[in-house]
């Protein structure tokens, strides 16, 4: 796959339910390990949180089924799995930081259904 693609096809993967498939591919993209997915927030986080990254267990935890398909949330916690250092296992990298990553990809696919948009 063309690196230039490579953010937008991950939006549209999580957008079209195939989230594994996308984590997959960012994975190997990073050259880090698939990190598990889960549908239910570990204990604690449910109050606030749509997701939930657990270094221990390289988790990623959602809300609900429906955010499975949200792809800010997905990215945001790839991004924290991503950071985790594999030997102590430590949560590294900022909320802001996170955030930011994931929008990266968003715009990436926004300018890239618009130029879609202007071929056809």
């Amino acid at each position: 796959m063309a690196q230039d693609n490579f953010k937008p096809v991950v939006v549209w993967l999580i957008l079209n339910g195939k989230t594994e498939e996308a984590l997959s591919l960012l994975a190997k993209n990073y050259r880090v390990n698939v990190p598990s997915l889960k549908v239910g927030l570990p204990k604690g986080h449910k109050i606030k949180a749509s997701g939930c990254y657990t270094a221990k267990n390289e988790t990623i935890s959602v809300l609900n089924s429906d955010t499975l398909a949200n792809p800010f949330v997905i990215i945001h916690e790839f991004y924290h799995h991503l950071r985790s250092k594999a030997v102590d296992k430590m949560h590294r990298g900022t909320e802001k930081n996170a955030d930011k990553f994931a929008l990266e990809f968003l715009h990436e696919y926004e300018e890239a259904v618009k130029k879609a948009q202007r071929i056809t």
